[in-house]
């Protein structure tokens, strides 16, 4: 265990504090057990480093540990936290946890075994699938780490600490919004930025290499993380990457079944769990008509890639400025509101606000019998009555 808290230290002494996300406030860590999921990269490493480092003391009531450690190839669990009891352990943070096997069952353990013990451990998006199993639902409280909003990244990249808004403020007070926002920086450009390399926190890193790493981590996924969870063989893997390809291509894909398993071999109810798997891999988005009687075996409407920096590291064929307008915004919205597929628009946010997604000289003819129609222009810094920049909606988080 020493070495393990060696390379505790070690990351800790480089966790940086100058930047926090607010997704820490929103945690309850008072809770015995927190669970904490999202895409690969979006900062759940950093997060839970600079929780620690802010209010915890570094001594022998802490542990951080990753599950993928190579300690774990001859050690378990289960022995590495009595150990860790018995020296005085308090607060146990376990990353990477869907890098081991066993992790549901002996997580569910800890809690009913160590009263005192506090756990908080991060997995990828896909876990949620499976905490029933170890009726973790009624033990660990969840939460979902999402990747950087437009504001966020204004953030990262500027140093500048701009409110949020409710979807609500964001319709009714639209003008005065944008008009406080344009006092202080330059929305559109930085947008733009934000399209191509702004959704992950690593561009910080290296912004050249923003894309490359981006493709790099979706293999990642497609070859580790989903074969690892639900033990899936590398055959199926290929498979599901030709799947992507054909959706990255043609985004927004609307799905004929027969045909893409006609194209690739895949069985009709296989195609759509991989569809599932990739969208709980936070890859994909798929869009339904409504949300009322959805099942894991109901075909979508249309899919798209999770977001537009998605597009770019996937296929420089298809980054159409509509196809990314329509990425961004279902992006944006769908993290705190159900997003549907529209008999007409192109987007109804909670069944009760329509959208129409277009340019500059969008007009509104497919709202006119709406109540709560808008329509969202891209490249314009504000407007007045049902016409809301499209930028703005990076604001919601």
């Amino acid at each position: 265990m020493e070495r393990l808290r060696e390379k505790f230290y070690q990351k800790i002494n480089d966790t940086e504090l100058r930047i926090v996300r607010e997704f820490i406030d929103k945690v309850d860590w008072s809770n015995r057990m927190i669970g904490i999921t999202g895409g690969r990269g979006c900062g759940k490493t950093t997060l839970i480093l600079q929780y620690i480092k802010k209010r915890l003391p570094l001594n022998e009531s802490v542990l951080y540990v990753s599950l993928d450690d190579i300690y774990f190839a001859a050690h378990n669990l289960v022995d590495l936290v009595a150990d860790f009891i018995r020296n005085g352990g308090k607060y146990l943070f376990l990353d990477e946890v869907h890098k081991y096997q066993s992790w549901a069952n002996e997580i569910k353990n800890l809690y009913d075994d160590y009263a005192n013990l506090k756990v908080v451990f991060t997995g990828s998006s896909m876990i949620d699938l499976h905490k029933a199993k170890a009726d973790l639902s009624r033990r660990a409280v969840m939460y979902e780490m999402h990747g950087l909003s437009l504001r966020e990244f204004i953030l990262f990249d500027q140093g500048l600490m701009l409110p949020s808004y409710s979807l609500e403020d964001i319709l009714k007070n639209h003008v005065p919004i944008c008009l406080e926002i344009n006092k202080v920086t330059k929305p559109i450009k930085l947008f733009n930025d934000y399209l191509r390399y702004g959704y992950f926190p690593y561009f910080l890193e290296n912004r050249m290499a923003y894309l490359q790493k981006l493709a790099g981590t979706i293999d990642v996924v497609l070859e580790s993380d989903i074969p690892g969870i639900i033990n899936l063989p590398m055959a199926s893997v290929e498979k599901m990457r030709l799947l992507l390809s054909i959706i990255s291509e043609g985004v927004p894909f609307q799905p004929n079944i027969n045909k893409l398993s006609e194209k690739t071999g895949i069985a009709r109810n296989t195609i759509i769990q991989y569809f599932h798997l990739l969208e709980d891999a936070r890859i994909i988005m798929l869009l339904h008509a409504s949300t009322k009687g959805i099942s894991r075996m109901q075909k979508p409407e249309k899919i798209y890639l999770y977001h537009p920096n998605h597009m770019y590291a996937l296929t420089t064929a298809n980054t159409e400025k509509g196809n990314l307008r329509e990425t961004f915004f279902l992006n944006q919205v769908s993290q705190n509101h159900t997003v549907t597929f529209p008999s007409s628009g192109d987007f109804l946010a909670d069944d009760q606000w329509l959208f129409e997604i277009g340019g500059k000289s969008k007009g509104g003819s497919q709202l006119q019998d709406h109540p709560n129609g808008y329509v969202v222009a891209d490249d314009i810094e504000y407007d007045s009555g049902n016409r809301i920049p499209l930028w703005l909606f990076g604001f919601l988080a």
